[in-house]
This record gives C-alpha cells, sequence and structure tokens, in this order.
C-alpha cells in the first residue's frame, strides 16, 4: 500500500528559509536514495502528520518530483524537544523490487494466564529489523500473550514465520517473559540500591 504527498521543491539557504516554511505550516525535507539526487522538498506538515497517524511510519509515500514518481520510505524524522512538531525529514527513495530493512513496533495482545494468576509482565524487547519489499512492510507486529504462564518467555523465534516478510533480529533476543511477582519486586529493590549514588570521602561520624 502507498499513499502520496504533495512536495514542492525549495532552497536551503539562507537557513532562515527553514523557520520560514516551518511558520507556513509546512516541513522541510529532502528525498535521496534510489534513482533520485539528494533533492531539497518541503511538505506540508498537516498531510505528513495524517499519514504517519492514519498508516505508519513504515508506508510507502509516493511522490511527484520534477513529474517523476518517486517511490518512498521515511528514514528519519527530527522533532522539537517541546512541541514534539517535526522540523526535518529525511526521505529514502526506494525500488519496489528490492527489500530493504526496517524497525516494526512489537505490540502485545491479549492478558496472559500468569497475569490473571497474579504474575507480572514484562516486555523486553519493544520493536524488531524486519526485511521486505517497500510495500510488504509491517508497521508492527502483534505478539499474542494470552497462553503465557507465570515463569515462561517468548523470544523472536517464537514469533509466527510469515511470507511477506523476513525477521532480521537475533532469535535469542527475549521478547517478554511472565515474572513471580516477588522475583520482580527483588529486581525493582536491587535497580533502586544500585542507583543510590556513593559518597567519596565521607567520614564516618565521630
Amino acid at each position: 500500500m502507498s499513499v502520496s504527498l504533495a512536495v514542492e521543491k525549495r532552497e536551503v539557504r539562507p537557513r532562515s528559509l527553514r523557520n520560514k516554511l516551518r511558520h507556513e505550516g509546512k516541513v522541510p525535507a529532502i528525498i535521496n536514495g534510489y534513482q533520485v539526487e539528494s533533492t531539497p522538498v518541503a511538505v506540508s506538515a498537516a498531510e505528513l502528520e495524517k499519514i504517519l497517524r492514519d498508516h505508519g511510519a513504515n508506508t510507502v509515500i509516493t511522490m511527484d518530483v520534477d513529474g517523476k514518481k518517486v517511490n518512498t520510505l521515511i528514514k528519519e524524522t527530527q522533532a522539537d524537544t517541546f512541541t514534539r512538531t517535526l522540523t526535518h525529514v529525511e526521505f529514502l527513495s526506494v525500488n519496489m523490487s528490492e527489500e530493504t530493512e526496517v524497525e516494526a513496533e512489537i505490540l502485545l495482545v491479549g492478558e496472559s494466564v500468569g497475569a490473571k494468576s497474579g504474575g507480572v509482565v514484562a516486555q523486553n524487547l519493544y520493536s524488531v529489523v524486519v526485511s521486505a519489499t517497500p510495500d510488504k512492510l509491517p508497521e508492527r507486529i502483534e505478539v499474542d500473550i494470552t497462553d503465557l504462564a507465570i515463569g515462561d518467555a517468548l523470544t523472536v523465534a517464537d514469533l509466527p514465520k510469515v511470507d511477506d516478510y523476513t525477521i532480521v533480529t537475533d532469535g535469542e533476543e527475549q521478547i517478554v517473559a511472565i515474572m513471580e511477582p516477588q522475583a520482580e519486586e527483588a529486581a525493582d529493590e536491587e535497580a533502586g540500591e544500585a542507583a543510590q549514588p556513593e559518597v567519596i570521602g565521607e567520614k564516618e561520624a565521630e
């Protein structure tokens, strides 16, 4: 699946032009990659944010650059520290017939039987690297934890194989474990003790 996004070429200097674009509701961006020279552009902030909200960061975004249809993926984004509004985006032009690697979010679904009996769900991995042609890239991978009891765990190797994409992340990486409550509390206590600073040079009270 792909979505369309209008772009317009922009000048890169002076730098004040970037601020002008942002005041106009546009995001400075750049396109590079497959069969495309590095091209500075500007895109509508509202339209791009809607694409990200509705389709996710791994969707193919089709643009018209100098009359040429270009299929892209979002390679990198920069955002304002406080407002979280986008300040710059790098688009990667891709060959739709070649595989590429991206990160896909891991989403735990279901309530485990272990949690129902008092266990604690500990998620240790929140994304995996996947490889696929751009049109088959998943935004997220759902992991059903319903049948996990206390003491059970799932690793990347336990994820079901699918035809659309290949998981690149090491299969031994643990995704989630159902821990006994006391084990979780002991881990928290150890972490708290380790976090206490050591006072150097402090003398004992006489």
